[in-house]
C-alpha cells in the first residue's frame, strides 16, 4: 500500500566502488557541513522552553450493554435502514469479516432502540457519557484539583454543538473563569495528537505553572450513513464509540509523578494540495444523505503526507548511523537514478514502542510494510482495532493503554504515537517514559489483558 521515499539497494556497494573518489568527496563535504551545523546550533541555541509532562491519561470503556457483535451490526442495519439492498448488506457483512474488528465492539445506545433515535439530543448524550467518563477517571487517577486546570482542548470531528464541547467540560467541572478553552473540529483522526501538540506549545509559553486537559473523541450517533454508496458505508463498519482524556503539566515538580515527558511533536499538513484536501470528505450522496467518502487519491496523498512527517521526524530521532545510511543512499540515488533502491530507515533503533492510529486492517498492513515493522511492533494497534474498533483520534491512547497493561513500558522507554487523517494531515508525538508502568494500573484493558493477543482469521496470528 505504502512506499516511502527514504531508501537502499543491493546496487549500492557496486556504485560506491565504481565512484569511490566522488563518493569520498561527497561524504567528506557532507560530514563537514553536518559538523558545522551541529556546532552552530550549539552556539546559537535559544533558551530551552519549559518541559511538558504527561501526568496520566484515561480511555473510556463503554458499559457491556453497548457491546455489538458483527451479526448484530448487520441485523440492526437491516431493521433501521430499510432502504438498504441485500447486495449492500452482503457487502457490509464481507467487509466486517475482513475488517480486523473482533466480535465485541461498542456502538451507541441510540442504535439499539426501535425505532432508532439519532437526534441531536442523543448525540449529545453519547458525547457526555464518553467525555465525562474519561475525565472523571483521569481526575481520580491523578488527584489534580479542577481549579488548577488552566487549559482545556477538545477535539471531535462531526459533532458541533452550542455551547461547545469544551464549554460543556468547563460547566460540568466548574472550572475557573480564566480557563483557556479550545475546540478542534473537522480535523479527522490526526486531531488528537494535534490537540496534544497545541497544549504542549501553550504550556511552554505559559507564564505560570498550569495543567492542560486534552479530550479526544468522536461522535457515532450523529455520524451514521444510511445510503447505498459503498465508499460511505465503510464508516458504519469501522468506527466505534470511544474517547480519551489526557492531562499535561509544565510544573517541574511533576516530573517525579508523571508517566511521560513530551520530547518531540511533528505535524504535517498537505491540505494546500487540492487532491489532498478532497481525498476524504463529508458530503451528501446523490440521495441527499450525509456520509464520509474517499477518492482514488487517498492512498497516494496519505503516503505523501506521512513521508513528509517521517522525514522531519527522522532528523530529530534517528541515530547517526541511520542518518549516514540515509544520506549515503540519497546521494547514490541522486547520481545513479532509479537503479539504486530507496532505503527505509529503521526507526525502531530510536524507538521502543510504536502506537499508530488503527484506521483499518488495510491501513495497519500498509504501515507495517512501509516502516518494515515486525508483528510484535504492530501488536498494540492491531489488538486495539480488534477490541475497540476505530475510535478515531483516541485510538492511539487505547494502543498505549494496551502496552501499559502488558507491563511493557519501562523507565526511559521512548514511545512514538503517529496518527493521520483528513486534510490530509499527519502528526507524530515522541514521549519518554519517566517511570515503569505497573500492569495492574487501571485502564480499559485491565480485566481482560491476559486474553490478548488473539489469533483470528481477521488479523492473522500475532506473535511476540
Amino acid at each position: 500500500m505504502f512506499r516511502i521515499t527514504m531508501l537502499a539497494s543491493n546496487d549500492l556497494p557496486k556504485f560506491i566502488v565504481n565512484h569511490s573518489n566522488l563518493f569520498s568527496d561527497i561524504i567528506a563535504s557532507l560530514f563537514c557541513l553536518t559538523l558545522i551545523a551541529l556546532l552552530l546550533s550549539g552556539i546559537f541555541e535559544s533558551k530551552p522552553s519549559r518541559k511538558v509532562f504527561l501526568l496520566d491519561f484515561a480511555c473510556y470503556k463503554p458499559p457491556a450493554r453497548q457491546a455489538w457483535s458483527k451479526e448484530l451490526v448487520i441485523e440492526r442495519a437491516r431493521q433501521a435502514c430499510t432502504n438498504l439492498s441485500e447486495e449492500t448488506l452482503e457487502f457490509m457483512e464481507i467487509f466486517l469479516e475482513k475488517s480486523g474488528l473482533g466480535p465485541s465492539t461498542y456502538l451507541p445506545e441510540a442504535f439499539r432502540r426501535d425505532p432508532t433515535n439519532e437526534c441531536l439530543e442523543e448525540a449529545r448524550k453519547e458525547s457526555e457519557m464518553v467525555i465525562y467518563g474519561a475525565v472523571d477517571e483521569l481526575l481520580a487517577k491523578t488527584g489534580v484539583k479542577v481549579e488548577d486546570i488552566g487549559i482545556v482542548i477538545v477535539n471531535g470531528g462531526v459533532l458541533v454543538v452550542v455551547p461547545s464541547l469544551s464549554a460543556m467540560i468547563v460547566n460540568r467541572y466548574k472550572l475557573g473563569d480564566k480557563v483557556a478553552s479550545y475546540d478542534l473540529s473537522g480535523m479527522g483522526c490526526s486531531a488528537g495528537l494535534a490537540a496534544v501538540d497545541l497544549a504542549k506549545q501553550l504550556l511552554q509559553v505559559h507564564s505560570t505553572s498550569s495543567y492542560a486537559l486534552v479530550v479526544s473523541t468522536e461522535n457515532i450517533t450523529g455520524n451514521r450513513y444510511r445510503g447505498e454508496d459503498r465508499s460511505m458505508i465503510v464508516i458504519n463498519c469501522l468506527f466505534r464509540v470511544g474517547g480519551a482524556a489526557i492531562l499535561l503539566s509544565n510544573k517541574p515538580s511533576d516530573r517525579h509523578v508523571a508517566k511521560y515527558q513530551l520530547i518531540h511533536s511533528v505535524r504535517t499538513n498537505t491540505a494546500a494540495s487540492d487532491s489532498s484536501y478532497n481525498c476524504v470528505t463529508r458530503l451528501e450522496d446523490s440521495q441527499g444523505l450525509l456520509g464520509v467518502t474517499t477518492t482514488k487519491d487517498l492512498v497516494q496523498e496519505a503516503v505523501k503526507t506521512i513521508e513528509a512527517n517521517l522525514t522531519t521526524l527522522g532528523h530529530l530521532v534517528l541515530p547517526i548511523s541511520e542518518k549516514i545510511r540515509f544520506i549515503t543512499n540519497y546521494t547514490a540515488r541522486y547520481f545513479h537514478g532509479a537503479t539504486v533502491k530507496p532505503y527505509v530507515p529503521n526507526f525502531m533503533k530510536a524507538i521502543d514502542h510504536i502506537i499508530t492510529h488503527v484506521g483499518s486492517k488495510h491501513v495497519l498492513d500498509g504501515v507495517e510494510r512501509m516502516l518494515k515493522l515486525s508483528k510484535a511492533d504492530m501488536e498494540a494497534p492491531r489488538m486495539t482495532l480488534y477490541r475497540f474498533g476505530n475510535t478515531a483520534s483516541s485510538s492511539v491512547w487505547y494502543g498505549l493503554a494496551y502496552a501499559e497493561a502488558k507491563g511493557r513500558i519501562r523507565r526511559g522507554d521512548r514511545v512514538w504515537q503517529i496518527s493521520f487523517g483528513s486534510g490530509f494531515k499527519c502528526t507524530s508525538l515522541i514521549m519518554k517514559a519517566m517511570r515503569a508502568v505497573d500492569r495492574e494500573e487501571k485502564n480499559p484493558w485491565s480485566s481482560e489483558i491476559d486474553g490478548f493477543p488473539v489469533e483470528s482469521p481477521d488479523c492473522g496470528p500475532e506473535k511476540h
